[in-house]
């Protein structure tokens, strides 16, 4: 199965899944490899938790780990950064610290204004579209502006909490936003996600959308990973062989894992 480098753990503010159930999860499923990617969503101000992640002892915590389950399975240890413009200098001086214990690094954007799309709020004042716009726009200031990560994850997140879901959303619809975002990504040597986190939600969609993932090969993009975002078990893999199939009728013949920062690429 589809090595699965996207999920979260009893570490993250939004899941109490414990690490090694995770992993026997995805022993289970027959993978070879995980990527533990806990959130650090730093200046959110979004929960009681503020999902904030104390590194070291996560660190600390997944490499001894990991040395328990290396005859099994290779665990991968990472992180997802919340990505907000005015980080910048702390999300860089973070990985600076802390870059070299880490394998992987996804760079999702989940506020604009400092508001997630799950918070109501978001939403008020303003129409889907406008949202939708907002948000976007935002997720290019942080490609033009961050260099902390090495993937873009779910890249049209928004739609997983609009009143009506991706109803009135496409590709087509915000193309000009979304190519900007794209030809900024491959520019700077950063991967895109492909999460199936759109299809557990109902949008019959992984994010980002399959017209994105086909316009991000055209492009020249080649540096694709997958995740289940899962923060419970029974969701590690969600949809993984309808996903390689849906990838490749979008023309990719491979998918991405991470080595030490390093991309390594697997056929699908």
């Amino acid at each position: 199965m589809i090595c699965d480098f996207h999920m979260h753990t009893e570490f993250s503010g939004d899941s109490e899944t414990p690490v090694r159930a995770q992993i026997d999860r995805a022993i289970a499923l027959g993978m070879e490899e995980i990527c533990i990617t806990d959130h650090h969503d730093y200046d959110s101000d979004f929960c009681a938790t503020n999902f904030y992640l104390d590194i070291p002892p996560y660190l600390n915590s997944l490499e001894q780990i990991r040395l328990e389950y290396r005859d099994k399975i290779r665990v991968n240890i990472g992180i997802e950064l919340g990505l907000q413009p005015h980080l910048k200098q702390y999300l860089d001086a973070l990985v600076e610290r802390f870059g070299a214990r880490l394998d992987f690094i996804i760079g999702s954007c989940h506020f604009a204004d400092r508001l997630d799309p799950f918070d109501e709020n978001f939403w008020a004042g303003r129409t889907e579209a406008e949202a939708f716009e907002r948000f976007l726009n935002v997720s290019l200031e942080n490609a033009k502006t961050m260099d902390c990560y090495d993937v873009f994850g779910h890249l049209d997140y928004v739609v997983r909490y609009a009143p009506h879901q991706n109803e009135q959303y496409s590709y087509e619809r915000f193309r000009d936003l979304i190519d900007m975002i794209l030809v900024e990504l491959i520019r700077r040597g950063k991967g895109l996600e492909c999460n199936t986190g759109g299809l557990k939600y109902g949008l019959g969609h992984p994010n980002p959308t399959e017209e994105v993932l086909v316009r991000y090969r055209e492009l020249g993009g080649e540096i694709l990973t997958v995740g289940s975002d899962a923060h419970k078990p029974e969701h590690l893999g969600y949809d993984f062989d309808y996903c390689r199939e849906l990838l490749k009728r979008c023309g990719f013949k491979y998918y991405t894992v991470f080595h030490q920062r390093k991309p390594v690429f697997l056929p699908l």
